[in-house]
């Protein structure tokens, strides 16, 4: 195997924004939403404005692998980003329901290609745990992309509907510094099949925890983040302190995967997502019993360091776990994990019970999920010391 190319600061740089484009593809129309979907001919409709996306994720994810492999994960990084600013600014002029509606799938399509290539180049410039760290801002990135697109998305939206969608050309520039920053790979980093370490498995078996982790995670996340605007709202808090408390969330998230390699080290892979699972098992219980903002702010940081403690590392864990030749492969995947997560919880708002019920069902989930966890750090620490 041929030695990597080195990557440079700005190239880190570049990969880092890219990240922040995963959650920007819902969350730009966000806070004008009612607007946007009134002058979009869809006011019934708003929700499938955010999560439409999140489906294309998910149908998109199985034909990734194969284009990154085909193309490299260079140039289907490229060519993601020039899609997503097209299809992303492109729906601001679309008035017929069906094809605005497509137009949301097929955005999500672009960032699948951008969320799988981008992680991938990751995992080819940086190894051990300077690749974990990496994965780790990665996940900085992600948050900080909410926080940052939420505020300025609303600020657009109260100056113009269409203007919110302006924010989809970022792409654009991203992508223009990715080709200047972004070495170009042989072919062979692609598609060489390295020897499986103590960590890799051949195929899905050994992903299916990572996959559950993921995707769970993203349901328990969202879940709060669907239904607290409402919650809050019942103890007296107003829109603008919501918006306040989802970027307080999210700047917890950045804190937390800061100190992921740190968490990973001393409680293990395993035990870390059981601890994930912990505080969102916790968070969701003061959600559906608080009644102070005191100890909805509490819920708020158990969420977020809930996400901080698991999304960061599902990325890592996946890259450790899987062949090179199936890592590109095994990314998409993922990415379809991660976004059907998201694109789930819009559902729950359907069931009965309301919010209470919601954030109870979602407590008890998250419980099980800790034992889960928590039984294989357990037999993973009896394996290595019986080694």
């Amino acid at each position: 195997m041929p030695a990597t190319p080195r990557l440079r600061p700005l190239g880190s740089l570049t990969l880092l924004c890219t990240a922040t484009l995963t959650i920007m593809v819902g969350c730009v129309v966000v806070p004008g939403l009612p607007i946007i979907a009134a002058a979009l001919g869809v006011p019934r409709a708003s929700g499938w404005l955010v999560t439409l996306p999140a489906l294309g994720v998910v149908i998109a994810g199985p034909l990734v692998g194969p284009l990154i492999r085909r193309v490299g994960a260079r140039q289907a990084l490229l060519s993601g980003l020039i899609l997503y600013g097209l299809l992303g600014a492109g729906g601001a002029w679309l008035r017929v329901p069906g094809v605005l509606f497509a137009d949301r799938v097929l955005l999500g399509g672009a960032t699948a290609i951008v969320m799988s290539s981008g992680t991938s180049l990751i995992a080819t410039f940086y190894e051990g745990p300077a690749r974990l760290a990496m994965i780790a801002r990665q996940g900085m990135a992600i948050e900080l992309g909410g926080v940052v697109f939420l505020g300025l998305a609303g600020m657009l939206a109260s100056w113009h509907w269409q203007a919110p969608f302006a924010i989809y050309l970022l792409a654009w520039l991203i992508a223009a510094l990715a080709a200047l920053s972004l070495p170009r790979l042989p072919a062979r980093f692609a598609t060489a099949a390295a020897p499986l370490s103590a960590h890799e498995d051949a195929g899905h078996g050994g992903l299916l925890p990572v996959y559950l982790a993921a995707l769970m995670s993203m349901v328990l996340f969202f879940t709060a983040v669907i239904m607290l605007p409402g919650r809050l709202g019942q103890i007296g808090l107003d829109a603008a302190r919501i918006g306040y408390f989802l970027s307080f969330v999210s700047l917890v998230a950045v804190a937390v995967a800061s100190t992921l390699p740190r968490i990973v080290r001393r409680c293990s892979e395993p035990g870390t997502l059981a601890l994930a699972f912990a505080f969102y098992a916790v968070a969701h219980l003061i959600f559906a019993t608080a009644t102070a903002t005191s100890l909805m702010i509490a819920g708020g940081m158990l969420l977020g360091a809930g996400f901080g403690c698991s999304v960061p590392l599902v990325n890592h864990m996946t890259v450790e776990r899987s062949r090179t030749a199936r890592r590109d492969h095994n990314l998409a995947y993922l990415a379809s994990m991660l976004f059907l997560g998201q694109f789930l919880s819009s559902f729950l708002d359907l069931q009965p019970g309301g919010a209470i019920a919601a954030f109870r069902a979602a407590a008890v989930v998250a419980i099980g999920l800790g034992i889960g966890f928590a039984g294989l750090h357990r037999r993973d620490s009896l394996g290595k010391a019986s080694a």
